[in-house]
């Protein structure tokens, strides 16, 4: 069966998601500390206290982990931004100083952040359903920022180009080849694209 043919699991039970919950965490704690190679299987079910085949019925593999990781990290961000949301006086200001937080948290855990983009960057096709959810979260936050609820075509292909882009100046950043100051300026000018009338059909 095919990644999109895979059919919906049935929805946690509150104890499966207790379990789940802290299998993401011991596994975010092991990236944190070692990044990628540090997050064996094995280490991870011992760390959440479950059996190593419990452990694989819920992440089928480490980078089916770290990208449930990532969009974990990223639920948490859009909520914490629906608390304290970007106070820009226009749409590309405020979509810039969104991905700059997101930038800043990862930042504040850099191997963890390390951890999650390779496995973003290894994922195949088995994992399209959970990098599918990141990239939509994703677009759900710019769109947040942007305060846009029903965008048109053409503003979700700029918000795509955007994505991109603040995903490749993260990975230029953590390879030691990109600024935090160079990061920002990318993001700003990519965002500048929100503010272009769209072009004529």
């Amino acid at each position: 069966m095919t990644a999109e043919a895979r059919p919906a699991a049935p929805p946690l039970t509150e104890r499966q998601e207790a379990r789940r919950r802290g299998i993401l965490r011991a596994g975010a704690r092991l990236a944190g500390r070692g990044g990628f190679e540090a997050v064996q299987m094995r280490e991870v079910a011992d760390a959440a206290g479950v059996a190593l085949g419990t452990l694989y019925r819920y992440f089928p593999s480490k980078v089916h982990l770290l990208v449930a990781v990532m969009q974990d990290q990223l639920q948490h961000l859009r909520l914490a931004l629906r608390r304290r949301p970007p106070t820009g006086d226009d749409a590309a200001q405020r979509v810039a100083e969104t991905l700059m937080c997101a930038f800043r948290a990862l930042q504040r855990d850099p191997m963890l952040a390390d951890a999650m983009v390779r496995a973003l960057t290894f994922a195949d096709r088995g994992v399209s359903p959970e990098v599918d959810a990141v990239s939509r979260l994703t677009t759900a936050i710019v769109l947040d920022a942007m305060e846009v609820a029903e965008p048109t075509q053409e503003q979700l292909s700029v918000v795509r180009v955007i994505e991109h882009t603040w995903h490749s100046a993260l990975i230029t950043w953590l390879s030691g080849r990109e600024s935090i100051a160079q990061v920002k300026r990318d993001i700003e000018t990519v965002c500048e694209l929100i503010a272009r009338p769209a072009p004529p059909r």
